[in-house]
């Protein structure tokens, strides 16, 4: 009992001393699964699809840098997946970072667009030129795909004055800000058959990131719950309104399946 005592004098010294580390609890894991459990007590997290049941072709080949902040190689073959089927014809993501994912989509669209801060905003926010500057390095090497900077908390979307095939949200990953782009995806940029995809729905193919999820099922609305899934062995969620056949997900469940990756790699400049 000592011990438990003395753990809660020591943090709360800390606290006293520093109080916005307070914002390390209240953004865990653990917290936001609690309060997403208070929301939803009967979802533990979405029905799962293969990849397959999304696209006639899956892309075997995919370009990455295989860095920090990055998508898994399945996340890119997914969005490559479904942006090499035939009604697919225009792309608009929420989130450059380097590029790679709109890069691999535009091998298969033409109409190819991204939304991401400026690097002026990026720059006046405090973040580092090298970051700011790092944004869309791979995305630059097409001229098809038109790079927006703009911040999606006041960027008009109705001013696109357009409804997209393929939506990719991968911007911040705050509950508010998951949330603000999926409201305004949704009242803006689609029509029956658009397909929308959720970056980090999860932390690992396993491992639900419940502040995202969240957001997700606040932003799409109770109505359309139904319409989403999650790929196996990747991180995202995606909303379609095809009949799926899906199963039910198990943390603990044996693979299925083994993925046979042969790697390449050349100078970058």
């Amino acid at each position: 009992m000592s011990s438990k005592i003395n753990k809660i004098l020591s943090f709360i010294r800390i606290i006293l001393k520093k109080p916005s580390l307070i914002n390390i609890i209240l953004d865990s894991p653990l917290v936001a699964e609690e309060r997403f459990k208070k929301f939803y007590p009967n979802f533990t997290s979405l029905p799962q699809i293969d990849v397959e049941q999304l696209g006639e072709e899956i892309p075997k080949s995919i370009n990455t840098f295989i860095l920090d902040g990055g998508s898994l190689i399945t996340d890119l073959q997914l969005l490559s997946t479904l942006a090499s089927r035939q009604d697919v014809k225009s792309y608009l993501e929420i989130g450059t970072w380097r590029g790679e994912s709109v890069y691999n989509v535009s091998k298969y669209i033409d109409d190819c667009t991204t939304i991401n801060l400026s690097a002026a905003e990026m720059k006046a926010m405090g973040l580092s030129p090298e970051y700011a500057e790092q944004h869309g390095i791979l995305s630059s090497k097409n001229p098809k795909i038109l790079h927006i900077g703009a911040n999606t908390k006041t960027f008009d979307f109705a001013s696109l004055n357009k409804k997209y095939d393929l939506v990719f949200i991968d911007g911040e990953h705050s509950y508010e800000m998951v949330l603000n782009d999926t409201q305004k995806v949704f009242k803006h940029l689609l029509h029956d058959n658009s397909v929308v995809v959720w970056h980090d729905y999860a932390y690992s193919p396993q491992n639900m990131r419940y502040e995202v999820f969240q957001a997700i099922l606040d932003g799409v609305g109770n109505e359309n719950h139904a319409y989403l899934y999650h790929p196996k062995n990747t991180l995202c969620a995606v909303f379609t309104k095809k009949k799926l056949k899906s199963s039910a997900f198990d943390k603990m469940k044996f693979p299925e399946k083994i993925f046979t990756v042969n790697i390449e790699k050349e100078n970058f400049s």
